[in-house]
């Protein structure tokens, strides 16, 4: 049966407003804790309620908003507990996907496209650009997931991913100089253009371990609340 326009182009504008939120959430533009009305965000956005509202559903559904009724919607607020949980699973995901992506072979596009993303983290490293940093940094974890082979384990941790990057911007003033970082991964390329998948996986769970620890102490220092009381964000 052929697809209706009226309702393809309804799902486009769902997908596009849905795309658009959430990068602005992700990135911290709509920051923890901000609130609008569907009409305010339908007219930023230049389309009708409907799919603002149809987007929004998708968001809470993801943790990421709260739908109020008759308010709109509200940013969830970060917490210690749900900072540690996403992280403790992305670091399980991320080291299996480094395993299985060292033991595979990777083309020569492949390992430049690893070794340009470390490259820009010690580019921007120079700088003392720690946003910069951090976007490549970023890329260069996407990259070992998408790269992995597996598509179920690349689709969850992206999901992932994207939230502890939400975090991590919120913690740049509060990090160290991560020199760290650019070494571990730039061993994890090496063992991965070896094809050694052992060192791979230690090195990449030695790095998250390390990040984890960091982690628990930038909570404290941010004084973030434990829990929201609701499922985790």
């Amino acid at each position: 049966m052929a697809v209706q326009p009226v309702a393809a182009d309804r799902r486009s504008m769902v997908e596009d407003a849905y795309e658009r939120l959430r990068a602005k959430i992700l990135t911290n533009e709509l920051a923890p804790g901000y609130s609008a009305f569907e009409e305010e965000l339908a007219l930023e956005l230049g389309m009708s309620r409907t799919p603002v509202r149809e987007a929004l559903i998708r968001l809470e559904k993801e943790g990421l908003v709260e739908v109020v009724p008759r308010r709109g919607m509200r940013v969830r607020q970060v917490t210690a507990r749900d900072v540690r949980e996403i992280n403790e699973v992305l670091a399980c995901l991320e080291v299996q996907a480094a395993e299985r992506l060292a033991s595979r072979r990777v083309s020569p596009d492949e390992m430049a496209q690893l070794e340009n993303a470390i490259a820009e983290m010690d580019k921007a490293l120079e700088a003392e650009d720690m946003t910069g940093w951090s976007a490549a940094d970023y890329r260069f974890h996407r990259l070992i997931i998408e790269l992995c082979g597996n598509g179920h384990l690349a689709e969850t941790a992206k999901l992932f991913l994207d939230k502890a990057h939400r975090w991590r911007l919120l913690t740049l003033p509060y990090r160290a100089k991560p020199v760290y970082s650019n070494v571990n991964h730039a061993a994890v390329v090496e063992a991965i253009r070896r094809g050694d998948a052992q060192t791979a996986g230690e090195i990449h769970g030695a790095h998250k371990r390390r990040w984890l620890r960091e982690m628990n102490e930038i909570i404290e220092r941010m004084d973030l609340p434990e829990s929201n009381g609701d499922r985790p964000a």
